[in-house]
């Protein structure tokens, strides 16, 4: 699998991010050692997740993969500080002692003392910006991070967080696909300016870009979920479909299979790092790490966009 810069850094992460929200909830530790194995022997390399993910069980888990599984030098690492889930409700909390006692706790549940990148995952207006990213900037002095970065922006957000950052910030999350392609307007444009390679989340329209929602919702997926149904809800309707629609159609007539296309699309754009998959079980990576992750005949590409603008 290609390895990939990180915006100006000398930082490189594999094409394909293995997220894992699903951790420690859904995907338990068998499933979770047999992802992980695939991942890597694919010549993958990056592994995502967050504090907030199943409560610190995603990270968790992936501490008790380190060391028995694979070795802490095989993968790269990111996670995520500042969001808490209490209830079932989202809380964003960037303050310094929060974002610092979030990161310790995160070190400690994935059982190693530094993390490759560590993000701040939400913006937050109660809390200075300078006072958030001192936080940043004391986990990289001191070697808890090797490199910061900021997730879920606006465009302005990430231009004044790498304006006023004293250590560079190398990297931005956002969910970017064909089904949103909201970053392109002014978050793309703000992270190429201060120098942010775009890790993207959802790239494949939180799985309704495969395909297999049309004409219904099967069984066992998330959209049948009760937790996850309003997650998938937002792009089952009309637009999205459509943009399925040529998905799946672009995809069959290349012999490629829609993950392939949505994929290949998205690491063709301009600043993207890494596309962060989140396969919950080890038949759904096998397909992602089938794909030709090639560039899409011009033409196509071209129909494509102009469909999902609509979107």
């Amino acid at each position: 699998m290609q390895q990939r810069y990180v915006g100006n850094s000398g930082l490189r992460v594999s094409a394909l991010s293995l997220g894992t929200r699903s951790w420690g909830g859904e995907t338990d530790e068998q499933d979770a050692s047999e992802l992980l194995r695939m991942f890597l022997d694919a010549g993958g390399r990056h592994v995502d997740t967050s504090a907030s993910y199943a409560g610190g069980g995603s990270e968790a888990l992936i501490g008790s993969l380190l060391g028995d599984v694979v070795s802490r030098t095989e993968v790269s690492i990111s996670t995520k500080a500042g969001m808490t889930t209490p209830d079932g409700r989202r809380a964003v909390d960037t303050s310094r002692n929060a974002m610092l006692t979030g990161l310790d706790a995160s070190l400690a549940r994935l059982g190693t003392d530094y993390v490759d990148i560590w993000f701040v995952e939400a913006w937050d207006g109660n809390v200075p910006l300078e006072e958030t990213l001192s936080a940043l900037e004391f986990a990289v002095r001191t070697g808890r991070a090797r490199y910061a970065g900021i997730s879920n922006f606006r465009g302005w957000q990430a231009a004044k967080a790498g304006a006023v950052s004293s250590v560079p910030l190398v990297a931005a999350q956002a969910e970017y696909s064909f089904l949103e392609r909201g970053p392109e307007a002014e978050l793309i444009p703000a992270a190429e300016d201060a120098g942010l390679g775009l890790m993207a989340w959802g790239p494949l329209g939180r799985g309704v870009l495969t395909g297999k929602y049309r004409g219904s919702i099967p069984a066992g997926s998330r959209g049948a979920s009760v937790s996850e149904a309003a997650c998938v809800e937002p792009y089952l309707g009309d637009k999205p479909s459509r943009v399925v629609d040529a998905v799946c159609m672009a995809a069959n007539g290349l012999g490629r299979t829609p993950q392939d296309v949505a994929l290949s699309w998205l690491l063709s754009q301009h600043s993207v790092a890494s596309a962060i998959v989140g396969p919950r079980t080890p038949v759904q990576l096998k397909e992602l790490l089938d794909a030709q992750l090639a560039p899409l005949p011009p033409q196509i590409a071209r129909a494509l966009e102009d469909v999902s603008a609509a979107a």
